[in-house]
C-alpha cells in the first residue's frame, strides 16, 4: 500500500477581514461556517439563499481553500456570474481557477477536454433546437417511415420526448403512455428515430444540450481514473437550486462529491415546481438519507415580504405531507394590509378590478414595474391583456407572447380570415402549410388553383368550399387532411352565404383539423388547446365575425400600434407572468388571479386524483404568494361563461379553503352604478 504524504502550504486565514457572524444572521452563519462534509441548506423564499452561497465561497477562501478546489453549480449563467462577482468583492483573490457555472457549461468544459474518450473530437458542435430539428428530420427521412396515413410527431415533439427519457430515466413506452398517449401506435418508429438520432450525432461530431450532462456522466462512469482526478480537484462542491435537479444532474453531483463528500446543496423543497420538465424533488428530500451524517440547516428569516403575506404563505404550504417543515419569519415590521380576497362576478369583472386597482396604486406612488399579475396558465391572462390595452396601461408578458400573437392563435385565425376574405393569400397559404407534404411550392400552386375558380372575388362565400376545392391537386400525403380542411371551411358558412357564429367557427377549426395538428406539432399541446378554448369563450361575446377579426388584429399589436414603438417608449410596465416564470422574482404588489378549482389547481390534476401532483400545485401556490413584498390580491371569478353549456358557477380554489379566513380580508366589489 502506498504511503500517503500531504503537501503543506502557507495558509492565510481571514484575509478578507469579513466578520461573518456580524454580516449574516444566525441561521445563515451556521450554514456558511459549517465544517467540511455533506450539508443541506433549506433556504426559504426571500431568505438570502444567494447571499448564503456567496459567503460560503468567501468563507472557504478565507480558510485557505484554493479557488481551483471549489466547484459552484447553478441553473443560470447570470446567477453564477453574480455570485463570483460578489465573492470577488468580498475576497480580493484571483478567482480565475474557480469553476462556476451552469450544469451545462461545466459539462461542456469537461467534455471539451476529453471528447475523444466519448467518440468525439474537441471541435464538436453544440446544436441548438433548430439544428436538432434539422438533424431529426434527416433521420426520419432515412428511416423510411410511412406517415401518409397517420400523423407522425414533428421534430419539436420528438426533441422533448428524447430529452425527458434521457433526463428522467423513464422508458419510451412509459413516457408515451403517461404524457403522449396519442403517439403510442408509433412506439417502434419513434424508437428507431431515437437510435438513428444518437448515431447521426456521433457521425456528424455534434452534441445537443442534454449530451452536455449525459456524456460527462458516462465519461466518469466509464473512466474511474479520470473521475478520480476531478473528485480530487473539486474538494468542495456547492449547488444552487438543488430542488430543481433532474436524475442526470443529481448523479453528476453524487459522483463528483465522492469520496470526501464535502458537498453543500442549497434549495427549497417548497419551491419545487418543475417536475414536468424532469426535476425530481425526491433528490432534496432524500439527501440526508443518501449522505450519511449530512447536516441540515434551515434559513427561515425572510427579508422580502411583510408578516401578513408570510403568515398566509406558511399556512398555505402546511397541508403538504412531503416537505421539510419550516416557518418563514419576517425581518420587516408588520402593519401593512392583510392579503385581500376578492370574489368577482366573472372574468371581465376580474379584469376591470385589476386594471382599476393598478391605476389606483400608481396614484398612490407604486411604480408599475413594481406590480405583477400572476396566473397558473398563460390563457388565463386573456381578459387582463384586453382590459389593460383598452385602458392604455402598458404591460410586458414574461410567460410568452401576447395572447393573440401566439402561433396557434394565428393559425386558427387564418381559417377565419380566409373564410371572410377569400383574397387573403397569406391566410390561405398559412393553413395549407400545416398539411403534411405541402411546402411553399405546393401552397403556391393551390393558391393559383383557387384564383382560377373566380370565387375569390365573389361578394359572399360559397355555400360549400368543398365542392370546388376537392378538385384541387394536392400531394398524396396531404389528400385526407385536405379533404377534412375543406369540410371545416364548409362548416363556417350557413345557408345563404352567411357566416356561422364566430365561436362555432373556431370550434369547427379546433375539432375538425387543428387539435390533431397540435398533438403532432407541439410538445405543450394541452396548454395550446386551453388557449384556443379560451379564444372560443372570448368569441362568445361576438355575433359578427368581422368584429371579432378586427379585435384580433388590434390586440395582436401594442395598443393598436403594429410597430410596437409605443411599448418601447413606455419605461413603466406592469408584469404579466405565469407563476413558473415568476419564480425568483418579487414585486411590491401582486395580483394572483383565477383562484378556482379547475384553474388553480389545474383541472387535469384534480381529475387524476394524484396527491403528489396536487402537492406540486400547492407549492406553486406558495411560490406565487411569496412573490409579494407589500400587497397581495387574491381574485377569482364566481361565474365562468362556457360555450353551449351556459354559465358555470366556479368553486373557489381549495387552496384558499386551507388558509385561515382571518389571514385574508374579504373585499366586496360593487358595480359602478
Amino acid at each position: 500500500m502506498a504511503r500517503k504524504y500531504q503537501l503543506k502550504k502557507e495558509v492565510q486565514t481571514g484575509t478578507s477581514g469579513i466578520d461573518y457572524a456580524k454580516e449574516l444572521n444566525e441561521q445563515q452563519y451556521a450554514a456558511v461556517s459549517s465544517q467540511p462534509g455533506p450539508a443541506l441548506v433549506i433556504a426559504g423564499a426571500g431568505s438570502g439563499k444567494t447571499r448564503t452561497l456567496t459567503y460560503r465561497v468567501a468563507y472557504l477562501l478565507d480558510q485557505g481553500i484554493d479557488p481551483k478546489n471549489i466547484l459552484l453549480l447553478t441553473f443560470t449563467n447570470k446567477a453564477a456570474r453574480e455570485m463570483v462577482d460578489r465573492v470577488r468583492e468580498l475576497v480580493p483573490r484571483d478567482l480565475s481557477e474557480l469553476w462556476a457555472g451552469t450544469f451545462h457549461s461545466i459539462g461542456s468544459r469537461i467534455l471539451r477536454r476529453h471528447a475523444e474518450e466519448m467518440g468525439l473530437t474537441r471541435s464538436f458542435s453544440i446544436m441548438d433546437r433548430d439544428d436538432q430539428k434539422s438533424l431529426i428530420k434527416t433521420v426520419i427521412a432515412s428511416c423510411d417511415i410511412d406517415t401518409k396515413q397517420r400523423r407522425f410527431p414533428k421534430a419539436d415533439v420528438l426533441i422533448s420526448i428524447f430529452s425527458l427519457i434521457e433526463n428522467t430515466g423513464i422508458t419510451l413506452e412509459e413516457l408515451l403512455e403517461t404524457r403522449y398517449p396519442y403517439f403510442e401506435e408509433w412506439v417502434e418508429e419513434i424508437s428507431q428515430v431515437a437510435a438513428g438520432y444518437q448515431a447521426k450525432k456521433m457521425d456528424t461530431n455534434c452534441v445537443d444540450f442534454d449530451d452536455l450532462l449525459i456524456l460527462p456522466l458516462k465519461l466518469f462512469q466509464k473512466n474511474q481514473e479520470l473521475c478520480s482526478l476531478y473528485q480530487k480537484r473539486f474538494q468542495f462542491v456547492l449547488v444552487d437550486e438543488y430542488q430543481d435537479t433532474n436524475r442526470v444532474q443529481s448523479e453528476l453531483i453524487d459522483i463528483l462529491a465522492r469520496p470526501q463528500l464535502s458537498v453543500m446543496v442549497v434549495g427549497d423543497d417548497a419551491q419545487s415546481i418543475y417536475s414536468w420538465r424532469g426535476a425530481d424533488m425526491d433528490h432534496i428530500l432524500s439527501f440526508p438519507k443518501r449522505y450519511d451524517g449530512a447536516q441540515v440547516y434551515k434559513i427561515e428569516t425572510n427579508y422580502r415580504s411583510v408578516p401578513e403575506v408570510l403568515n398566509l404563505s406558511n399556512a398555505a404550504i402546511r397541508a403538504n405531507r412531503k416537505q421539510f417543515t419550516k416557518t418563514l419569519n419576517a425581518a420587516r415590521p408588520g402593519g401593512s394590509m392583510i392579503p385581500a380576497l376578492i370574489p368577482l362576478e366573472d372574468p371581465r369583472k376580474q379584469a376591470d378590478f385589476i386594471a382599476q386597482r393598478i391605476l389606483e396604486l400608481r396614484e398612490e406612488g407604486v411604480q408599475m414595474e413594481e406590480m405583477a399579475v400572476l396566473y397558473r396558465a398563460h390563457h388565463q391572462s386573456l381578459e387582463i391583456q384586453m382590459e389593460l390595452t383598452s385602458r392604455g396601461i402598458p404591460f410586458e408578458i414574461t410567460s410568452g407572447l401576447r395572447f393573440f400573437e401566439q402561433q396557434h392563435i394565428k393559425d386558427v385565425a387564418a381559417f377565419l380570415r380566409f373564410a371572410v376574405n377569400r383574397r387573403d393569400e397569406v391566410s390561405f397559404k398559412r393553413f395549407c402549410l400545416m398539411l403534411p407534404g405541402i411546402g411553399g411550392v405546393s401552397a403556391d400552386k393551390l393558391w393559383r388553383e383557387w384564383l382560377k375558380t373566380g370565387l375569390a372575388k365573389e361578394e359572399k362565400p360559397p355555400e360549400l368550399f368543398s365542392q370546388v376545392m376537392h378538385q384541387f391537386k394536392v400531394p398524396k400525403k396531404a389528400a385526407k387532411d385536405w379533404e377534412q380542411l375543406c369540410y371545416v371551411l364548409d362548416e363556417m358558412v350557413m345557408g345563404g352565404g352567411e357566416f356561422s357564429r364566430p365561436a362555432d367557427m373556431i370550434t369547427s377549426v379546433l375539432e375538425g383539423v387543428y387539435r390533431e395538428y397540435m398533438q403532432q406539432s407541439f410538445d405543450n399541446f394541452e396548454n395550446r388547446q386551453q388557449d384556443i378554448e379560451q379564444l372560443i369563450l372570448y368569441a362568445e361575446g361576438f355575433d359578427d365575425i368581422l368584429e371579432l377579426l378586427e379585435q384580433l388584429s388590434l390586440m395582436s399589436s401594442v395598443d393598436g400600434d403594429p410597430s410596437g414603438s409605443k411599448a418601447e417608449r413606455d419605461d413603466e410596465k406592469v408584469t404579466l407572468s405565469s407563476i413558473h416564470q415568476a419564480k425568483g422574482l418579487e414585486w411590491k404588489a401582486v395580483f394572483l388571479i383565477w383562484l378556482t378549482d379547475g384553474m388553480f389547481p389545474n383541472g387535469r390534476i384534480l381529475e387524476a386524483d394524484d396527491e403528489d401532483m396536487l402537492e406540486e400545485e400547492r407549492r406553486l401556490f406558495y411560490v406565487a404568494l411569496t412573490r409579494a413584498k407589500n400587497e397581495l390580491y387574491l381574485t377569482y371569478p364566481q361565474i365562468n361563461p362556457k360555450s353551449y353549456t351556459g354559465d358555470v358557477i366556479q368553486r373557489p380554489s381549495r387552496f384558499l379553503d386551507e388558509c385561515p379566513s382571518e389571514m385574508m380580508e374579504l373585499w366586496e366589489v360593487t358595480p359602478s352604478w
